[in-house]
């Protein structure tokens, strides 16, 4: 695990948009997420799971939307993890640790 959101609520769900998931770019930055890159969304009200990828998200929002197919696996007000991936070596992973965010009830970064 390189970064993951732990228990951020979705905001939106767009069924007619292109896919993704889009996360608000404070979020983004806390997690150390990058536009486009890889995430799995895991759904604690469902246990839905998928796979998607990053859209930036207007900054200090809180917005979580899942978008195209992805948004008819969790309905507004799910709570969902956002986790992402990295490959290290073995020396690399002995040393790395992951960003891990756990925000507030509005999808706010906790000072």
């Amino acid at each position: 695990m390189k970064s993951k959101i732990h228990r951020v609520k979705v905001t939106q769900a767009e069924l007619h948009y292109v896919g993704s998931i889009t996360i608000d770019e404070d979020l983004m930055d806390a997690a150390g997420l990058i536009e486009n890159e890889q995430v799995h969304v895991v759904n604690n009200n469902n246990g839905e799971r998928l796979v998607t990828y990053v859209i930036k998200g207007e900054r200090g929002t809180g917005t979580i939307c899942l978008n195209g197919a992805a948004a008819r696996r969790a309905e507004v007000g799910d709570i969902i993890i956002i986790i992402a991936y990295g490959t290290l070596s073995q020396e690399e992973a002995a040393v790395f640790r992951p960003k891990i965010v756990f925000p507030d009830s509005h999808n706010k970064l906790v000072s």
